[in-house]
């Protein structure tokens, strides 16, 4: 399995199916990923909708010193990044104030199930954005500390440690609301 690479090289040279091949693989993995960024599930699908178009549309250069997922999540992040950026220069009011949080839900529990994975999701809220990154590249899309540390900008070092300091506090939150758990 080449996570992608073959589908973007075929791509590359004609097969607009390849795209679609790739869409369908990562855009899930990659809405959950850029939600953790932002915070909302909406811009996350806007996000990962525009990550999609700038592969076919620049068609950037996959070198493969990463695996292609890693690759492909990088330029989500940046995407993500470029987008809060801009929006507090504009000081805009997302669109997404007017949603019901009704609505975010009732798209996350198609993802999460169970009243402890909805505890933990909340826990998981609560970190900061690093901590809530870390957390979900390492043990929802099982990413490896290097691929974890391209993705996010970081080195190795900063990922364990990142790693360590989100595991304790998202231990502490959960321990506060009276969690029980086995080795988080």
């Amino acid at each position: 399995m080449d996570n992608g690479a073959s589908s973007y090289r075929r791509f590359l040279d004609g097969d607009k199916n390849a795209l679609i091949d790739i869409i369908e693989d990562y855009r899930k993995g990659l809405v959950l990923f850029l939600n953790s960024i932002t915070g909302d599930f909406c811009l996350a699908e806007e996000l990962a909708e525009e990550t999609f178009l700038k592969l076919y549309v620049d068609r950037p250069k996959f070198s493969g010193k990463s695996s292609f997922r890693s690759w492909l999540y990088s330029i989500g992040r940046n995407t993500a990044v470029d987008h809060i950026r801009k929006a507090s220069k504009l000081d805009e009011v997302p669109v997404d104030d007017f949603y019901e949080e009704a609505d975010r839900e009732d798209i996350e529990q198609d993802y999460i199930k169970g009243e402890d994975k909805k505890q933990l999701l909340r826990a998981l809220e609560k970190l900061n954005d690093d901590y809530r990154q870390v957390l979900y590249l390492i043990y929802f899309e099982n990413f490896s500390n290097t691929e974890t540390a391209k993705i996010m900008g970081r080195s190795e070092r900063q990922v364990r440690n990142l790693l360590y300091r989100s595991k304790e506090s998202l231990r502490n939150i959960l321990e506060r609301e009276g969690f029980r758990y086995e080795g988080i």
